[in-house]
């Protein structure tokens, strides 16, 4: 009893027990910053079905509409506290509906009534959110590793009749099948489907993220689908997986000086026969590469020097460094745009359609950019200034 009068205390601290037998409490239950007056009178046995709510007139008028569905959430709560985390809800529901009376399309009681029976019926812990409004709800999940997830979803008057709107994380989409039978619980088990077939998707990224330094993305959400993976100075591979097929060998795309890079798209053709779908995606890499790539507890991130030689810095507007002077005792990266501009300031540099030549700004050697046709058509539209 301890323990429930704890919680009831954090849920609602200015109501409190009157007498010692825990039957009488009396005090204000507090919404949208306005507190309203409660009593209420348990049996000796404290079951809520047969308690009575007395309560100031100002919360009766709000919740004058709403009494059916408080003697329905007082047969069905399992103890106080819910029902007095059921009774907030509904009140907070009441006081905007009662500010917005001249919204004219807003739903029936019974419609709110459904979908607190609704919320019920799923489990009041695996709801992390719920507007005043009922319009949008947040669920959590747990998929069978223990990864932590959310659906939000977009309530419309119509649902259960509609499907709602649902924003996953997720690197597929996801769309639910509901019809007048379905409910919040039906869409969470759809969810909990949705997280298990994507297991080993998730599986594989893990184990990189984990024993790998990723250069790229900085902080992946689980809807990402591509890892930049260090594997030396200055050099790294991009792997892009597809979410359905994970065992399948990635796209793979080698960034860094060529002297390094073209040994390693050599190993990745002739090796590609030995891919084992019974392997890890990262165990996997390790055979056809025949490398083994930097753990994070023998380096720090900051050993994979990957600033730009010319703005020393990691990121300019989105992009990061991708070009890479090709001689082995340099390996400088730089932006493109960076590049470009240095190149092009150059008396001695010269260009052949797309390409320009020029010297490296670290070592003086000789360095070569291909601009992409987008970034040309960008450059051109540029004002020339003197």
């Amino acid at each position: 009893m301890a323990a429930g009068f704890g919680s009831l205390l954090r849920e609602c601290p200015l109501l409190l027990p009157q007498n010692r037998e825990k039957t009488v409490y009396e005090g204000f239950v507090t919404a949208q910053g306005t507190d309203f007056h409660i009593r209420i009178l348990l049996p000796v046995d404290l079951q809520l079905k047969n308690a009575r709510i007395q309560c100031s007139w100002q919360l009766k008028r709000v919740l004058g509409g709403y009494q059916q569905i408080l003697k329905q959430r007082l047969q069905h709560s399992l103890d106080l506290v819910s029902f007095m985390v059921e009774l907030k809800t509904i009140l907070e529901l009441a006081l905007k509906n009662t500010r917005e009376l001249q919204s004219p399309a807003l739903p029936p009681q019974q419609h709110y009534s459904g979908l607190i029976s609704d919320i019920e019926t799923l489990g009041w812990n695996k709801v992390v959110f719920v507007d005043p409004s009922f319009t949008t709800i947040k669920l959590k999940a747990e998929d069978s590793c223990g990864r932590h997830h959310q659906i939000t979803l977009k309530l419309n008057p119509k649902y259960p009749a509609e499907p709602p709107d649902c924003l996953v994380d997720l690197p597929v989409q996801f769309t639910v099948t509901v019809d007048t039978q379905s409910s919040l619980l039906s869409i969470h088990r759809q969810f909990l489907a949705a997280l298990e077939s994507l297991k080993a998707f998730w599986n594989a990224l893990d184990e990189i993220d984990g024993k790998t330094w990723v250069l790229e993305p900085e902080k992946p959400t689980r809807s990402a689908t591509m890892r930049r993976i260090a594997i030396g100075n200055n050099v790294s591979i991009n792997v892009e997986m597809d979410p359905r097929h994970p065992t399948m060998p990635p796209e793979c795309f080698f960034l860094g000086p060529d002297h390094v890079v073209n040994p390693l798209k050599m190993k990745l053709n002739s090796n590609i026969h030995m891919w084992d779908p019974e392997v890890s995606l990262l165990q996997n890499l390790k055979e056809v590469l025949e490398v083994d790539f930097p753990s994070q507890e023998a380096l720090d991130k900051s050993d994979f020097s990957m600033d730009c030689g010319i703005c020393y810095a990691y990121r300019l507007d989105g992009t990061i460094p991708d070009q890479v002077c090709d001689d082995s005792r340099c390996g400088q990266p730089f932006h493109q745009a960076c590049l470009y501009e240095w190149l092009r300031g150059l008396p001695s540099s010269r260009q052949s359609f797309n390409v320009i030549f020029g010297e490296c700004p670290y070592c003086n050697k000789q360095i070569t950019l291909k601009m992409s046709e987008e970034s040309l058509k960008w450059r051109f539209r540029q004002p020339v200034t003197a």
